[in-house]
């Protein structure tokens, strides 16, 4: 009988050592993608269509309703950083993710109960009636409102912080063969949000707009317990990480400290004299184990043993504020190293939000018809990048990796930090392209007097699918880039930190939102007195302003950025991958 071959560092739902063949795989990883794509479902398009309920029910004013949405998006992304620390350090990541899905599961019920009951908001009104007084939501059922909306935006959080690093858990990163598959994983992770969020901005967004919020929300309630019970069906065959039950981040914050403390010693020119728990130590427990690089060698003095330290460790373990081991320094390196490349792009979201805002705009004063008795609403434009990336993303993963891999030799067909440069380079092409498409659109309303038309009732002769070739290539850097980043920090992060490192994409995409909204300032207040409209982006007529101009100078920042990329991913060095584990139980 063949012996059962184990998998180092995971156990099954009952806590025993995984057997490979038996959990995890591609096989297995399918049910999570599953489970995404039907999260997605439920809450991909609430972010496009948030405002219209909190004007048109809740009686806020566009504003006021505007900010609950930003709010809502950036606390669900902020949230999704605590949600993973707890996820790595105590809970683990499959039980975080059933707690998560109990937290959206009950907001987003708060939220039809709301929907569905004229007694929990304000009377109907008409906003289009000057003479209508419409009263807005206060009190108890304000309070109803935000704690159904926070509650969905807690469990949201938490499916972001540990679904991905959940399913990547499933492939052995010192096996060739998963690590080709936790590539093509990644790639599904992409494709599960496309056909989630297809479904959701047309099907969703169809069904809250003419039949109701109460039944849209509804069928968001359902899809998340569907998510639900399709990520449970897996639990016994699943590859479960182990939560250390210590804190990585603030063994990271050791190293800073410790070196701190220990800047005025001398390097050893040997760094074997940089202390590291003995071998008969390690031998007792499961343990990350990284040999020494020679970067950033000023944190190196963390693991300067000085003489008290060794009388020390001799009768109990050293502080370690003042001592720390080698692997741990090794670790802190890595999260430093990192640093940089999350820097770098922000600056990519920035431009998705153009892509999310200004570009709907435009569309207003396109036209909009795609047969004679069908029109595409414009704020169902970000279905055009989704549906390019469900078919754009499989063709990649199966066609041009191997196609990679066989020049490169590269399991993944080009390292992590290629992937991201090239989706980079493409967000600026995109930002180039929505500039011309946008002078080619000014045009058309200048040579046809139409600079003062009424969007939406005045249309432009002008197909809306000209913005297509933006979308197109951006979907194409978004296949890129994000995913990218997903797979470049969980790969490189170290064991205990895999769910909070994956969160640095969605902190990554808070930060550029939020750089946005400063961008538009700043760029008005420095072209007020240059302009007649008072600004690039001043006031509502888009025909009027100068938003080519704010285009461009997206795609110079963004080649900029680029240029300064191709200088922070040359100096990267990657992890080690084959010392990741030593002193594995031997069972």
């Amino acid at each position: 009988m063949q012996e059962e071959e184990l998998v180092d560092g995971k156990v099954d739902w009952k806590g025993r050592r995984a057997v490979r063949h038996k959990h995890g795989g591609m096989k297995v990883s399918l049910v999570i993608l599953g489970a995404f794509a039907l999260e997605n479902m439920a809450t991909f398009a609430l972010a496009v269509n948030f405002v219209s309920y909190f004007v048109g029910f809740m009686h806020y004013e566009l504003a006021d309703a505007a900010n609950m949405v930003t709010n809502f998006m950036g606390v669900c992304y902020m949230l999704s950083i605590v949600v993973a620390v707890f996820a790595d350090t105590w809970i683990g990541r499959h039980k975080s993710v059933l707690i998560s899905g109990c937290f959206e599961f009950l907001g987003l019920a708060l939220l039809t109960v709301q929907a569905h009951y004229p007694n929990l908001k304000p009377a109907i009104c008409n906003l289009y009636d000057k003479n209508a007084v419409c009263e807005k939501i206060s009190g108890n059922h304000e309070a109803f409102l935000l704690i159904g909306l926070y509650l969905l935006a807690f469990g949201s959080a938490g499916l972001k912080a540990s679904l991905p690093a959940h399913g990547a858990d499933q492939f052995d990163e010192k096996d060739p063969k998963e690590t080709r598959q936790m590539s093509s994983f990644f790639n599904g992770l992409l494709l599960a949000i496309c056909v989630g969020g297809s479904v959701s901005l047309t099907f969703n967004v169809w069904i809250q707009d003419n039949k109701g919020w109460d039944l849209g929300l509804g069928i968001s309630t359902i899809a998340i317990v569907f998510a639900m019970i399709t990520f449970a069906f897996g639990l016994p065959l699943y590859r479960i990480h182990v939560a250390q039950r210590t804190n990585p981040i603030v063994e990271i914050l050791q190293v800073y400290i410790a070196a701190i403390r220990n800047r005025n010693l001398s390097l050893p020119a040997d760094s074997g004299e940089l202390y590291e728990i003995e071998q008969d130590k390690e031998a007792l427990m499961e343990i990350e184990y990284l040999p020494h690089r020679d970067i950033y060698r000023f944190l190196d003095k963390a693991a300067i043993e000085r003489k008290s330290d060794v009388q020390l460790e001799k009768q109990e373990n050293p502080s370690p504020w003042k001592l720390c081991r080698v692997t741990q320094v090794e670790n802190a390196k890595i999260f430093l190293s990192m640093i940089p490349v999350f820097f770098c792009t922000i600056i990519m979201t920035l431009c998705l939000a153009q892509l999310q805002t200004f570009s709907v705009q435009q569309g207003f004063t396109m036209d909009t018809r795609i047969t004679k008795h069908f029109n595409i609403p414009p704020a169902s434009l970000p279905i055009i990048p989704v549906v390019f990336l469900i078919f754009i993303i499989p063709f990649y993963d199966r066609i041009c990796v191997p196609l990679l891999r066989k020049f490169t030799g590269i399991p993944t067909g080009i390292t992590h930090l290629q992937r991201i440069g090239v989706g980079l380079i493409l967000s600026c092409i995109s930002m180039a392209i929505a500039a011309i498409i946008e002078v080619k659109r000014k045009n058309v309303a200048r040579d046809n007097n139409m600079l003062d038309a009424v969007p939406g009732v005045q249309p432009l002769p002008l197909s809306i699918f000209w913005l297509s070739f933006q979308y197109f290539v951006f979907g194409i850097a978004d296949m890129f880039t994000y995913v990218g980043l997903l797979e470049f920090f969980y790969s490189e992060a170290p064991k205990g930190l895999k769910s909070t490192s994956t969160c640095f994409l969605w902190s990554s995409m808070a930060l550029g939102y939020f750089l946005s909204s400063i961008m538009v300032q700043i760029v008005n207040s420095a072209t007020k007195n240059v302009t007649a409209s008072g600004g690039w982006l001043a006031g509502n007529n888009i025909n009027r302003n100068h938003l080519n101009l704010f285009y461009l100078l997206l795609s110079l920042l963004s080649l900029i950025n680029f240029f300064v990329y191709l200088v922070v991913s040359k100096r990267y060095k990657y992890r080690p991958q084959g010392h990741a584990i030593k002193g594995v139980d031997s069972q």
